[in-house]
């Protein structure tokens, strides 16, 4: 045998072995779950023609041609790998990053912070239950989507995470400027004041702002996620829609409302709370009809706390439920001793958003044996009846029972006669800022008197509050006000001081 002969032999067997470890590969990648078909004709087009080239050439091709193939395999299967755990760690609505893949990102980016500052700010869809509850949750979703829309729009290369149901964060690396960040915050808002058609109709998107910085503001992911939920907690207490930069305040004002939490929960076991109530008269010969219940916090440390301090945080926390059936409970339990034809007792938001609460109101009436004619709740400017269904539903529930309803601080707000078309109102209270300055106000004297003319055509009964002088209650008898409220005719008292005043 010639010499060359052997060595095409020797090579021969060589690329054979070559073509069968290729094929070896191939199996055990398909084996540890990678997508490789290994009877792929690409492959064999390449593989089988390099086969037959005789000597080291086609050895050294046939291993590199093998060697680029499996390479582009394992890359295409990366890259679907990389695929499908990127979708894993997005979020199914709104496409932006999950809660976990976010918060790591974040993390290490807040980690890194020396090097580059980190601007954080998290925002929350306001009245989004509201939304779904009146429209739908395929309307609640396209507010969603239409939020993170916004933000992209106005702070194009940021990142951005799903972090609740209505909550997202964004993370703006190398932005440590608080004024800056803030005003990308007020772009956002400004976008959403735009209206958007959701459901077939026109609205508005409301979102809540909270900013903060790293290394600033903290020097960890988790302080400074609650550092700017402290604002954002801030931007929603004072109005909503708007952005609130942290500041150390918030941590003192946190720990109040922590502090008022705790009391307050105590308070309601330990029985610490008071009713007291203010006298509601007659314009007709000034005799007390009615009585309006207000609670009272006597705290064993700090004295008299006034419920502007307290009512928000029942309304925050799980609390403004087990409060309110108190102050009903007590307040209708006092009433035969009030001697007056009725009482009318504070209804929160909070309270008219439950499905259950005309039930629970039914069973206190029951258990209590009061006449449903006899108990008023006051509602207030600050329920969106037009878009809340469940409270709507309880609202005429509780009418369907007897109960009557009254506006509370009628004009208070910008959705007064909004509010007239919205529901059958047995009551209007006209709110304190206009009786304050009627005698010496044309305007607000003009106002009352159109209300009440209102009133009467609707019909429904007027009373008005905050009346402090002998001029007020002339004028506002003259405009037409069925009924008087305020420190000039009584203040309020608890129960027993209440009785000796009136037999007074």
């Amino acid at each position: 045998m010639r010499r060359d002969d052997h060595l095409d032999n020797i090579l021969h067997g060589y690329r054979n072995l070559a073509f069968g470890i290729a094929l070896l590969i191939a199996y055990l990648a398909l084996i540890r779950g990678l997508s490789i078909a290994v009877d792929d004709p690409a492959m064999l087009e390449i593989f089988l023609p390099l086969a037959s080239i005789p000597g080291l050439a086609g050895l050294a091709l046939l291993l590199w041609a093998g060697h680029r193939w499996l390479s582009r395999q394992l890359a295409g299967v990366h890259q679907r790998s990389e695929a499908g755990r990127a979708a894993a760690h997005r979020d199914a609505l709104t496409g932006v990053f999950s809660r976990a893949y976010f918060l790591d990102a974040l993390g290490e980016e807040v980690r890194n912070s020396a090097e580059g500052a980190v601007g954080y700010m998290q925002l929350d869809l306001d009245n989004l239950k509201v939304l779904n509850d009146s429209s739908g949750h395929a309307a609640g979703d396209a507010a969603l989507v239409h939020l993170i829309s916004v933000i992209e729009r106005a702070a194009p290369g940021a990142m951005i995470g799903r972090l609740g149901g209505d909550e997202f964060g964004v993370m703006i690396r190398d932005q440590g400027d608080r004024n800056a960040l803030c005003r990308l915050g007020e772009a956002i808002l400004a976008h959403l004041d735009e209206p958007v058609a959701i459901s077939g109709r026109p609205m508005r998107i409301s979102a809540s702002i909270g900013v903060a910085l790293a290394p600033a503001d903290a020097s960890d992911m988790t302080d400074l996620v609650s550092k700017a939920d402290l604002a954002l907690y801030k931007a929603k207490r004072s109005g909503r829609h708007m952005v609130f930069p942290f500041d150390t305040n918030m941590l003192t004002d946190e720990r109040h409302r922590r502090f008022i939490e705790r009391e307050l929960r105590a308070a309601l076991l330990l029985d610490e709370l008071e009713v007291h109530y203010q006298p509601v008269h007659a314009t007709n010969g000034l005799a007390v009809r009615s009585h309006e219940a207000l609670v009272r916090w006597r705290h064993k440390v700090r004295g008299m706390i006034p419920p502007a301090q307290f009512i928000h945080i029942a309304e925050e926390s799980d609390l403004i439920e087990r409060l309110g059936g108190w102050v009903l409970r007590r307040a209708l339990l006092d009433l035969p001793a009030l001697g007056s034809q009725s009482v009318s007792v504070n209804v929160s938001p909070v309270q008219l958003r439950h499905s259950d609460f005309a039930r629970k109101v039914a069973v206190i009436l029951e258990e209590t044996g009061t006449p449903a004619h006899r108990l008023i709740l006051e509602v207030t400017e600050t329920v969106p009846l037009n878009g809340d269904t469940l409270a709507m539903d309880n609202l005429k529930a509780l009418r369907a029972l007897g109960v009557r309803v009254a506006i509370d601080d009628f004009g208070a707000g910008y959705a007064s006669l909004q509010y007239l078309r919205s529901f059958d109102f047995d009551i209007i209270k006209i709110d304190r800022t206009y009786v304050a300055n009627a005698t010496d106000n044309r305007i607000d004297a003009m106002i009352i008197a159109a209300i009440c003319k209102i009133a009467r055509s609707l019909p429904v009964e007027v009373i008005a509050e905050g009346v402090e002088t002998e001029a007020q209650v002339a004028l506002l008898t003259e405009a037409g006000c069925t009924g008087l409220q305020g420190y000039y005719l009584g203040r309020p008292a608890p129960l027993q001081r209440r009785k000796r005043a009136q037999a007074a």
